[in-house]
């Protein structure tokens, strides 16, 4: 029997997971579906594991042009993310590599060992031009299985050797395991972290993230790379509708007083499949808030579950958009938060020795 591709799977079989379905992604030419053989004898179905394969990396950095986004490129450690948030909206990536955007998006993940090694022969590219590094902005580089592959700590020293200015986005309690880089790096302006806090409330927090760290403990996160000195902004990513909203200013309030000095807001999207793993995942969680999150979502993108238009998808349009924009906005000033941190410095950029090169004489 092949895995159910319609149906939402038992519990059992995805403990611990976000997704509750696993459909086929969409560049495959057949169906998955889940049948009976009819032979009335009970058969044990397979946990969904958390398996990884290892990816040969030709490259590492992705340049984007999109004017919603402050950087323009950025790397991957990880393709697919053990955190599982059911709203991610990177999911749909993981059809390109043959696999569902659903519970295989959290469970069959992708390491690139070589990543530290191509990236410093990327910078070391005879006009490459410096610029701040995103990493974190598509998977979490800091999620479980970095305790043993260690690819974002290699990553990490490669850009502290450049003396590169690096973002860094994660959910994840790890990185303070990289604070003795991180904090030199902060000393010379080259580093700043944004940790993402959706809910406050345990339960919810398990339900929509459920491998990720609990809220109070990225709270403590926040505040131990305050006190290491590293630059940290709080990131509720994303504001659901009818779910989370009620505690933008909750969560404002804890981060500012945890050492946040900056916060940002992303309003719920739901490209491609993502809707409907959302979608799913309402229906069994809050099937009584169901209709009124769908509602809000589809009033701010003209009628449609998603709307790809730049200016407009990260915060959607209407009133209910301009009503979280406004509270935000006042909780930031109350809490004494900026928009943004500041810049990272870029004049510190310097291509180290290669080992095994050969000194010159002049």
């Amino acid at each position: 029997m092949e895995q159910n591709d319609s149906l939402e799977i038992s519990k059992e079989r995805r403990k611990a997971r976000g997704a509750v379905s696993n459909p086929t992604g969409r560049f495959e030419t057949t169906q998955r579906i889940e049948t009976s053989d009819d032979w009335a004898i009970e058969e044990e179905r397979a946990l969904f594991k958390t398996a990884v394969s290892l990816e040969t990396a030709k490259s590492m950095i992705v340049r984007n042009t999109s004017p919603d986004l402050p950087f323009d490129r950025s790397i991957n450690p990880y393709r697919g993310c053990e955190h599982g948030c059911i709203y991610c909206f990177a999911r749909p990536t993981h059809a390109y590599l043959g696999f569902s955007p659903g519970l295989d998006f959290e469970t069959r993940l992708i390491a690139r060992p070589n990543a530290a090694s191509i990236l410093d022969a990327e910078l070391r590219k005879r006009g490459y031009a410096v610029a701040p590094l995103a990493i974190g902005t598509n998977t979490d580089p800091y999620q479980p299985i970095e305790k043993q592959h260690k690819i974002m700590r290699q990553c990490l020293a490669v850009l502290q050797k450049f003396r590169h200015p690096v973002a860094i986005v994660t959910k994840g309690t790890l990185i303070e395991r990289d604070l003795d880089i991180l904090s030199e790096m902060a000393c010379e302006g080259l580093v700043q972290v944004g940790v993402s806090i959706t809910s406050l409330d345990v339960r919810t927090s398990r339900l929509m993230e459920p491998r990720a760290p609990v809220p109070a403990r990225r709270l403590a996160l926040v505040e131990r790379l305050a006190k290491a000195g590293v630059p940290v902004r709080v990131m509720v990513a994303p504001v659901v509708p009818c779910v989370t909203d009620h505690e933008i200013e909750r969560i404002f309030g804890a981060a500012a007083n945890a050492g946040a000095r900056a916060a940002t807001w992303i309003m719920l999207r739901l490209p491609l499949e993502v809707s409907a793993l959302f979608q799913e995942w309402l229906a069994a969680h809050f099937p009584d808030r169901k209709a009124r999150v769908m509602s809000h979502v589809r009033a701010m993108h003209g009628g449609k579950d998603y709307a790809a238009d730049w200016g407009k998808r990260m915060r959607g349009e209407g009133p209910y958009a301009q009503m979280i924009a406004h509270r935000a906005a006042l909780a930031m000033r109350k809490n004494g938060l900026s928009k943004t941190l500041p810049n990272l410095r870029t004049d510190l950029f310097a291509v180290p020795f290669a080992e095994g090169n050969q000194l010159s004489l002049f």
